[in-house]
């Protein structure tokens, strides 16, 4: 009804210009039109007013943070030291075990689940992620677009069916002499730090190592991006840093205010680059598909030839822009997250000398028997130890640590009833250190994840999600984090720098404030 007369003034406006002669009718047309819009903003303010008193009447019946600043919510507790973000999550977890309001400006809040019981309800539904204003993902739209990891409804459901044959082990199988081949030249990078005996940056060298193995697996590109820099690599993070970034800072919240700040505009810059990069690749790989009537003689399939020839039941390909959307969905989610990954693992591992020995000695053992320094598909069954460790590391420090959901009907959770299009904020790091649910959370313990300890809640666990919407490459990464971490530690021991202090940098991806700097020292193997 309302858009209705709303839609009716625009129309009588539009008739007078038209009709600009008669001057006395056209002033009684438009006093019409002036009330018949004055109306419809009277409506949609009452509108508005009765649903803000519903929507903080049920919130307070959700517990939170008490200071609350009456503009930015809570976001002000926020700060940029990423060190207090994290005694933040922590302190909240502890004072509050399985839900919390978290207020994101004036108007809108989160409710953050941080305890398995609470987090299944929304993890075992296929609920669209968040795009609307103060939703996580909303700023990384323009870059991702419908991917895998944005798209809702029919549109995910049949991305899932088109992309899940891709990471079948048929298909990953061979992707592990590709992880070998980008590992050697990590190991030359390795030896020469030794031979030198300085520190570097672990998750520098790992972010490298990890871009050129996803360039090779999705688009049979070898940049050499480990020895020199390449532009994509930079565009690709830099637009992670801007997301990060923005998600902080309500002022950047509105488009009309963040692309007319410099940030903003190398945000949209960058995106424009990247696609114009990817959309270059998946032309040129068309045309080399149609000039040889079918696929190359390469030793293995690519993402992006995947893409190129998956159909749904129709018979219907991927668009242009769907498959570019896939290939920097699985570019975002495979790169930094690997990296980042491997990289703790590491650092906790030269913390802990022990482990690290425990694993090298696994490593020593299997590498006993054969014949070749590559890891092989075959390898990665026996690496019970470093499985361990690798999965005590995703607990400990959670690469991704949170994701978001807007459920789209009503939901109880802990006797309190969420209507439709409530946001939900799923704290994973939270989780994996919530006292009421992990003893001696901050205890480094790969015994936890022994074959005589497999009474750990599916939900307590979700270092890739769970449930329908659950990470559809997982395998893929924890194939090659064990490729990589197995061939370094077969070769080298690694020790922290004890002149560098290893921060926490919490963020769309785990990171450390200015890198992981640690020695390596060449095995006698």
């Amino acid at each position: 009804m309302m858009e209705s007369l709303s839609h009716l003034a625009f129309v009588i406006i539009d008739y007078l210009k038209q009709r600009r002669s008669d001057v006395i009718n056209a002033k009684i047309v438009l006093a019409v039109a002036a009330s018949l819009i004055a109306v419809v903003v009277i409506k949609k303010i009452v509108d508005f007013c009765l649903w803000y008193r519903y929507y903080t009447k049920l919130m307070k019946r959700v517990p939170g943070p008490e200071d609350t600043h009456w503009l930015y919510g809570n976001l002000h507790l926020l700060t940029d030291k990423h060190s207090d973000q994290l005694k933040l999550g922590q302190e909240l977890t502890a004072k509050f075990p399985r839900m919390y309001k978290f207020w994101i400006g004036p108007f809108n809040a989160t409710v953050v689940l941080n305890h398995p019981e609470t987090i299944k309800q929304i993890l075992t539904h296929a609920d669209p992620k968040s795009k609307g204003f103060g939703g996580a993902y909303r700023h990384v739209y323009p870059w991702l677009g419908e991917g895998l990891l944005l798209a809702d409804g029919k549109r995910w459901s049949r991305a899932r069916r088109l992309l899940t044959p891709a990471f079948h082990f048929n298909i990953l199988k061979p992707y592990v002499n590709i992880y070998n081949k980008a590992t050697d030249q990590l190991l030359r990078k390795f030896e020469s730090y030794a031979e030198r005996g300085v520190s570097f940056d672990l998750i520098k060298e790992m972010s490298l190592c990890t871009l050129d193995i996803l360039l090779q697996c999705i688009f049979s590109m070898e940049t050499n991006c480990q020895e020199r820099e390449s532009e994509y690599v930079q565009y690709v993070l830099k637009l992670g840093e801007i997301w990060s970034k923005r998600n902080r800072k309500l002022w950047l919240f509105p488009d009309i205010i963040f692309y007319n700040t410099k940030l903003g505009r190398q945000f949209k810059d960058h995106c424009d680059k990247v696609h114009k990069i990817a959309e270059d690749i998946i032309k040129n790989r068309q045309q080399e598909i149609d000039q040889l009537d079918g696929m190359s003689e390469r030793p293995y399939l690519d993402f992006l030839d995947l893409l190129l020839q998956a159909k749904d039941e129709d018979g219907n390909k991927l668009t242009k822009s769907e498959i570019r959307n896939e290939v920097d969905t699985f570019l975002f989610e495979g790169h930094d997250t690997t990296a980042s990954s491997i990289s703790w693992l590491l650092y906790l591992l030269a913390q802990h000398p022990d482990y690290q020995q425990k694993v090298q000695e696994e490593l020593d053992s299997i590498w006993a028997n054969k014949a070749t320094e590559w890891t092989q598909w075959e390898d990665l069954l026996h690496f019970e130890y470093l499985t361990m460790c690798l999965k005590e590391s995703l607990r400990d420090s959670s690469t991704v640590p949170l994701i978001q959901r807007l459920v789209q009907r009503e939901m109880t959770i802990d006797g309190k009833v969420f209507p439709q299009n409530t946001l939900f904020t799923i704290a994973i790091n939270s989780v994996h250190h919530n006292p009421a649910v992990w003893k001696n959370p901050e205890e480094y313990r790969p015994e936890r994840f022994s074959r005589e300890n497999n009474s750990i809640d599916n939900f307590s666990y979700i270092p890739f999600s769970a449930g329908p919407r659950n990470c559809i490459g997982q395998n893929f990464a924890l194939n090659e984090e064990k490729v990589i971490i197995s061939r370094v530690l077969r070769h080298f021991s690694v020790k922290l720098d004890p002149n560098f202090t290893v921060e926490k940098k919490i963020g769309p991806v785990l990171k450390a404030e200015g890198g992981i700097r640690v020695f390596v020292t060449k095995r006698n193997v």
